[in-house]
């Protein structure tokens, strides 16, 4: 066994250059949109994103990216709403064929929700694709938690995907032969988080919240069978975003930036189009077969029970 040690610890690389590899890996990561000619993985397609304000969000990533992959009308849905004109004029400068809608409302707000979505059949005569990414994050530890932190955590996250996929399901069954949509059919999309899939990675009642959108997921794929609408959830692992700013704040005041991320096995922490790369395939039809999936994208940190690093798992 000692010698399997002394073979894993050679392949470790030196830990300033990683960092400095990883800064330079992320930097081209996320300027990957202003190097790629534009896809049509979502050509014609009326997508509903929420969760879209924050300026280093996944919402924001994905509205843009949906944008670049031919995305046809983009309903794009916060309760906070200062930096949506600027996200909205922003797509339709680099994306003029993409038609933009913003709007403030609240994602686990049961006729903000089905509002939205008969919109888009009044608008479009047809919904394809709901991401339901809205969400906060929690801080409390066990016995700080009130009912009533508990219960609002629970409707943020959770009750707002349950109407996602309740409404946006209705919407999807909707058949408008003009409008290209001659079968039922779709994808929701719900976030949800490696905190739902095993303890370690949030607080008890953010990971509950998480806990039951993957189950969301799984259990609505059942409820809408042979009716060709698909219901996956995403599962983030760490990721910088507004939600997760002081972390990574805090990390960078001490020099200690270097370690975040560290405990999965590509040592680093990912950026929000990562995420949003995940949420196109699964709007998209190359994902056609993939449903009921709670989609892991976390640098492989699920993947295993917890492991000293450098040691075989």
């Amino acid at each position: 066994m000692d010698k399997v040690y002394q073979q894993t610890r050679q392949v470790q690389p030196d830990a300033k250059a990683f960092h400095e590899n990883t800064v330079a890996r992320l930097e081209k990561i996320r300027s990957h949109l202003d190097r790629t000619p534009r896809g049509t993985r979502l050509q014609g397609k009326v997508c509903v994103i929420t969760g879209v304000n924050s300026l280093k969000g996944i919402g924001r990533a994905s509205a843009m990216l949906y944008a670049h992959e031919g995305a046809r009308h983009l309903y794009l849905m916060d309760f906070t709403v200062d930096n949506l004109p600027e996200l909205k004029a922003t797509i339709e400068k680099q994306y003029p064929d993409t038609k933009v809608t913003t709007l403030q409302g609240d994602a686990a707000d049961e006729p903000t929700i089905s509002g939205v979505c008969e919109r888009a059949l009044k608008e479009e005569g047809r919904l394809d694709v709901f991401f339901a990414n809205a969400g906060i994050a929690t801080k409390d530890i066990l016995n700080d938690i009130t009912p009533e932190l508990f219960m609002n955590t629970m409707r943020i996250n959770a009750l707002s995907c349950l109407l996602a996929v309740k409404h946006a399901s209705k919407a999807m069954l909707h058949i408008d032969a003009a409008k290209g949509k001659p079968h039922s059919s779709g994808s929701i999309i719900l976030t949800a988080s490696t905190a739902g899939i095993r303890s370690g990675a949030g607080t008890v009642d953010y990971s509950a919240s998480k806990a039951a959108v993957n189950s969301i997921a799984q259990t609505s794929a059942y409820q809408l069978q042979k009716t060709n609408i698909r219901v996956n959830s995403l599962c983030p692992g760490l990721i910088e975003t507004g939600m997760t700013e002081f972390t990574f704040d805090y990390a960078r005041s001490r020099g200690s930036e270097a370690k975040i991320g560290q405990l999965n096995p590509l040592g680093r922490y990912g950026v929000a189009l990562e995420i949003a790369q995940g949420a196109c395939f699964l709007a998209s039809d190359d994902s056609s077969y993939v449903n009921g999936q709670n989609f892991a994208i976390d640098g492989g940190l699920s993947a295993s029970h917890p492991v000293m690093p450098g040691r075989w798992a």
